[in-house]
């Protein structure tokens, strides 16, 4: 997976090392070459000194074969310009931009653009958004405590029942789509083939859902 991000202050940086080490091909942008030291000698990506919002650094970060972009700089309208343009001009698939302003953030929520806001922000949070290769979001509630997820049910899932992909508190399925039709199940629904299944879930218990759907991504 090839992930942009631009700004590489500390929780930049970290979520660069962090995509690193999982085995994506990351570039980070930033306006002053000295930040790119906090990447440390053990980070294997690329870097482009620029403006994040310049179309000629974006092309040198090659953006148009970029998978997801984060947008992590320490300016609230740099961000949300970078993510409309990753988004709007250049069709990213993922676009991920950190907002202080909760008003703002929620603005651009609707346009289609995943926020974290201060009070959100984690490496972990943002890794999850850019590499959840096979869950679609749907919705994110609140300030992205919980979201709502789409995923094609996994085949080895196929005869099993919703209370195992239940977690009480965490993640709960909340509806699954079969053969055109909409059911809302119990505990006791039992998946089929080819199901589309929506789960509701905290942002925490990502990775918890991943094993559970047997995800090694």
């Amino acid at each position: 997976m090839k992930i942009i991000i631009v700004g590489c202050g500390r929780n930049g940086s970290g979520l660069a090392q962090a995509m690193s080490k999982a085995g994506h091909s990351v570039t980070v942008i930033d306006s002053d070459p000295a930040a790119f030291q906090q990447l440390g000698k053990g980070f294997h990506g690329k870097t482009v000194e620029g403006i994040g919002f310049d179309k000629d650094v974006l092309q040198r970060a090659q953006i148009e074969r970029t998978d997801a972009l984060a947008a992590f700089t320490s300016s609230d309208e740099s961000n949300a310009v970078i993510a409309r343009i990753a988004k709007e001009i250049y069709h990213v698939p993922k676009v991920v931009a950190r907002l202080y302003d909760r008003e703002k953030a929620e603005i651009y929520k609707r346009l289609g653009v995943q926020t974290l806001s201060s009070t959100t922000w984690g490496i972990k949070r943002a890794s999850d958004l850019l590499s959840y290769s096979s869950l679609n979001q749907v919705y994110s509630f609140g300030s992205g405590e919980a979201e709502l997820v789409r995923v094609e049910l996994p085949a080895l899932l196929a005869g099993h029942r919703v209370n195992e992909l239940t977690v009480v508190g965490d993640i709960h399925v909340v509806a699954i789509e079969r053969d055109n039709k909409t059911l809302l199940p119990t505990t006791g629904t039992i998946f089929q083939k080819g199901d589309v299944v929506y789960i509701a879930a905290t942002s925490a218990s990502g990775g918890q859902l991943r094993k559970l759907l047997g995800k090694t991504w």
